[in-house]
This record gives structure tokens, C-alpha cells and sequence, in this order.
């Protein structure tokens, strides 16, 4: 009787993943990225198309006087939406960015997924109040939401991290060390500076809002910098 054959080697054509884990977050991303996709389109809905009726009457090049006058006083909402836009986008590489690094998941961390979602969802109601009541007295209470918003998303960002991240639990085991030392201290910045931002509302309008966009355009160089080498 002949020896038993050994199990045929594998391929050697075929490589290892990179990775040092199974993926187990497909599902996840794909429902998280579903809902940053309707966040970010609710945001459009703030731009109104300007009826005829509604129009200013008197002539002008190009309607100056008309339709392009009545486009020019919807600038608060266009800044307002330009601005979110921004953040979530912004929001949503730095979520992918966590997630090239995040491999599995547990009960607690699907819920503090789910936390951020919800306040991501609720960035356009904020919105929509800065640019009704940008040139209003009301406007420092829209104001103060709008950043109090972001304030709340900077720290269930940094939960989600902290508790993915602590002892490598969830993390894929090739995840580098300098990219996870690289998100925890971009990250650090992330409350108190919104924090920050939610207290000028009170002080000044204008530099609020500015402190909101720099942060979303501080987070998207700090999150290019922490992805990791291919």
C-alpha cells in the first residue's frame, strides 16, 4: 500500500494579506457609510430655488436686481452648507481612516458607533439654524449649537478610538505604532478646541464658526498623516 499523500502545498502564486487580521467590520462600515452619505445630502436641502414671485423687482444686467440678488442673500446658507459639508466629509476619512486600522468589533463598540451616527445625523438641523439666523439676534443660541454639536462628536470620536485602540483589543495586530500614536494626539485637541468654540459663540459670532471650519480642515491634514504606508 502507498504512503499517504501530504496535503498539496498552497499555491505560490498566492500571497498573504497585508493585514494581520480577518476583517471583521464590513457590515458596519457599509451601514456608517450609508449614513454619513444621507447626512451630508441633507445639508443641500437648506438651498432653495427662488420663486418668480418671490423675486425683487427692478432691472439689471444679469437680473442683478432679481434672481441673482435674491441667490446673493442666500450666502448665509451657502456658507453654512459649504461648511458642514466639510466637517462631515472631513468626518467620514477620518472614520475610514479608524476603520483601516480597526479590525473587529464588540457589543459596546457597535453602540458607540451608533452614538457618533446619531450626532452626525443631527449636524444638518444645526446647520439649517445657523443659516436662518446668521444675521438675527438669535443667532449666538445657533451658534452655540452648532459647535456644541461638533463638541459632542470630538468626544464619542475619542471614545470610540480609545476603546478600539486600548490594548490593541480591536485593532489589526500590523497596525503601526506611530499611525495609533499619531490619531491619539491629533485626537487630544479635538474636544477642548470645539470646547472652545462653543464658548466664543457667546463672545464672537464670527469666530466660532471659524474655529469649527479650521478644526475640520485641521483634521483632514492630521488624518492624512496617520495613515499608514502601504
Amino acid at each position: 500500500m502507498s504512503a499517504r499523500k501530504s496535503p498539496a502545498p498552497a499555491e505560490s502564486g498566492r500571497e498573504s494579506p497585508p493585514s494581520g487580521d480577518e476583517k471583521e467590520t464590513g457590515r458596519l462600515e457599509a451601514f456608517s457609510d450609508g449614513v454619513f452619505a444621507i447626512a451630508i445630502t441633507l445639508l443641500v436641502l437648506d438651498l432653495k430655488v427662488p420663486k418668480p414671485s418671490e423675486l425683487p423687482a427692478g432691472p439689471g444686467p444679469l437680473g442683478a436686481h432679481g434672481l441673482l440678488a435674491a441667490l446673493i442673500a442666500q450666502w448665509p446658507t451657502l456658507l453654512a452648507y459649504l461648511t458642514s459639508f466639510l466637517s462631515i466629509l472631513v468626518m467620514w476619512v477620518n472614520h475610514h481612516l479608524l476603520f483601516s486600522l480597526i479590525r473587529r468589533t464588540d457589543h459596546f463598540f457597535l453602540y458607540l458607533n451608533g452614538l457618533l451616527l446619531l450626532f452626525v445625523t443631527f449636524v444638518p438641523f444645526p446647520t439649517a439654524l445657523v443659516a436662518a439666523y446668521l444675521q438675527r439676534r438669535e443667532a449666538t443660541a445657533a451658534a452655540a449649537l452648532y459647535s456644541a454639536s461638533y463638541f459632542a462628536i470630538a468626544i464619542v470620536f475619542n471614545l470610540l478610538w480609545r476603546h478600539a485602540a486600548r490594548g490593541r483589543r480591536l485593532l489589526d495586530r500590523a497596525a503601526s505604532d506611530a499611525a495609533i500614536a499619531e490619531i491619539d494626539r491629533s485626537y487630544r485637541f479635538g474636544p477642548p478646541l470645539y470646547a472652545l468654540a462653543f464658548v466664543l459663540a457667546f463672545v464672537n459670532l464670527a469666530a466660532s464658526l471659524v474655529t469649527c471650519l479650521a478644526l475640520a480642515i485641521f483634521f483632514s491634514v492630521t488624518g492624512s498623516r496617520s495613515r499608514q504606508p502601504k
